[in-house]
């Protein structure tokens, strides 16, 4: 589903898949592919928006818990795409990747990474992303935030008056509260988290900000 410009989104389909995001420009990006069980369906949601697979160029990843990431390399598969890992994917990813596999008892997630980002930008063309990491639900994980078109996917950090949880391995309440709070200070009208509704509109992102702070955190 096409959301503005350039941008798509594909909502998870089911159990142990994620919210998925494809970014068209000169080079295109998907980030979270998802739960390999999924992947047929994805596919076909992206030949009905007109999108190739084979025209993928980049897959990467909010953070590489198996439900955001088994996909990855199946998806690269399907479409010749490189899987790219952020500086702070690369370091931290694998310990606790398998650690999250390990508490759900389920097999941990292979990282076969073409490359590695150093920087915290990355220009698809017109298009230029800023990587912001953003530990807490899980010690790598990175938004990514769009700056000109004021759009911030943001993964298991923030949902739509929720967090992601902090119980799993790598996890920290007060490493999410500073990530949350560093986030919220952004010019953001697309709230695009990794499960569940989107949030969309500059007033109804600061709500849900604020909510967060309130609720969540017990401050404001």
């Amino acid at each position: 589903m096409k959301l503005v410009k350039n941008l798509y989104f594909y909502p998870e389909k089911g159990m142990m898949d994620c919210n998925t995001y494809v970014i068209k420009d000169k080079l295109s990006l998907l980030i979270d592919p998802g739960n390999s069980q999924f992947l047929p369906a994805l596919l076909q949601d992206l030949q009905k928006d007109g999108i190739d697979p084979r025209t993928i160029d980049i897959i990467m990843n909010t953070h590489l818990h198996g439900d955001h990431s088994w996909a990855n390399e199946d998806f690269k598969q399907a479409s010749g795409a490189e899987i790219l890992l952020h500086k702070v994917q690369k370091q931290l990813g694998e310990a606790a990747t398998t650690e999250a596999s390990r508490f759900f008892g389920v097999p941990a997630v292979e990282l076969n990474e073409d490359r590695v980002l150093d920087e915290d930008r990355l220009n698809l063309g017109e298009t230029e992303i800023e990587l912001i990491p953003s530990p807490g639900h899980s010690p790598e994980s990175v938004c990514y935030y769009l700056r000109d078109e004021k759009i911030l996917i943001c993964g298991d950090v923030i949902f739509n008056q929720n967090t992601g949880r902090v119980d799993l391995p790598g996890g920290s309440a007060d490493q999410l509260k500073q990530s949350i709070e560093r986030l919220s200070r952004l010019d953001v009208e697309y709230l695009l988290p990794g499960h569940m509704d989107i949030v969309t509109g500059a007033d109804n992102v600061r709500r849900n900000f604020e909510f967060i702070k309130q609720h969540i955190f017990g401050y404001l």
